[in-house]
């Protein structure tokens, strides 16, 4: 399968680069995987589109403030996004800087010294925190890690409200560095009607990484190498879903990170079931989903892991279809964009 079949013309002026005042206020393109058909509405309206044999399940972590600007032993600057933790204070990480850090160097906030430079590898780093309390030293010299198309705004600036709208209304575990975006429409009117008309939900946890944003660079999609994360699903959240499935209930994914989380579970286990660790999953068109029905999602980049998971649930030619139409009518793309509700 090639990665040009996902390729299409985006015109720049459609990529979302601020919130909207209101969560709610984005548009919904709710496409119908079987027929094809096509409504456009508005997400506030989601509620109409479902019952109470949906389970809603969305993800629950939030984003750190994981973009630090430092500086080196040489007074040069550096800027880190970090990824993941790889131990007990130790975290993988991007930089930019004229010069790489030296390894067993140390790099600074402000004049405190914060970090010990482990391994240094192109353009990845692994550094070791060294005071002790990393979540405080995050809150106070982090800041909120936007993707790179956002930053393209005028001299790249973080407005306050990114701090809020760059995180969801679940966000209650720390851990992403890019955020969960099909759960950034929601709010609390449209999470009210939804208990109004007995929808059940339930948390599960996936820490996006970095490598959310990495297109694929491989001619072939099979070749294309997916980035792992870390995922926790309670045995009561796996109970639940797993109940809910069994007496014909239907799965509602808030986000292609909630797709992975569940899917990938199953994967690797062979059943839903409580799971703490790494998942890797890379969905493309062929997937046969074991558990999702239907799902939340944002507009993706062309040539992405993401618009390959659509594409997988929805079939590819309906989703070109959606995203042709999503254009004409002038959707916002991506991560502050509008969304697609797939039945």
């Amino acid at each position: 399968m090639k990665i040009d079949e996902f390729d299409f013309h985006l015109p720049e002026e459609l990529i979302a680069i601020y919130p909207r005042k209101e969560r709610s206020s984005s548009k919904l393109l709710v496409l119908y995987r079987e027929s094809g058909e096509i409504i456009h509405s508005s997400f506030k309206h989601l509620p109409q589109f479902l019952d109470s044999s949906f389970l809603i399940v969305y993800n629950d972590t939030r984003v750190i403030p994981a973009r630090l600007y430092l500086k080196k032993e040489t007074g040069g600057r550096i800027e880190i996004l970090l990824d993941h933790p790889v131990g007990e204070n130790r975290w993988t990480g991007i930089f930019s800087a004229s010069k790489p850090p030296k390894v067993n160097s140390d790099l600074y906030y402000g004049k405190e010294k914060v970090f010990k430079v482990e391994k240094v590898e192109k353009n990845m780093i692994t550094l070791r925190f060294l005071g002790e309390d990393f979540k405080s030293f995050i809150e106070k010299a982090g800041n909120v890690p936007l993707p790179p198309y956002i930053l393209k705004r005028r001299k790249g600036v973080i407005l306050p409200e990114d701090r809020e709208f760059y995180q969801t209304i679940f966000a209650v575990k720390n851990g992403a560095v890019a955020a969960p975006t099909a759960g950034i429409h929601f709010d609390e009117e449209v999470w009210k009607k939804l208990k109004e008309k007995k929808i059940e939900s339930v948390p599960v946890t996936l820490h996006v990484g970095i490598g959310t944003f990495l297109p694929v660079k491989t001619e072939e999609v099979e070749k294309h190498k997916m980035h792992s994360e870390r995922v926790i699903i309670t045995e009561e959240a796996a109970e639940k879903i797993s109940m809910w499935k069994e007496k014909g209930g239907k799965v509602l994914a808030i986000g292609t990170t909630t797709v992975r989380a569940l899917e990938g579970v199953i994967a690797k286990t062979g059943k839903l079931t409580a799971f703490e660790g790494e998942v890797d999953i890379f969905i493309y068109p062929g997937f046969k989903f074991k558990i999702v029905d239907a799902m939340i999602t944002n507009f993706h980049l062309p040539r992405s892991t993401l618009i390959l998971l659509v594409a997988a649930f929805a079939g590819k030619d309906k989703i070109m279809k959606a995203y042709r139409e999503a254009i004409e009518k002038k959707y916002r793309f991506f991560s502050y964009g509008d969304a697609m509700l797939i039945l």
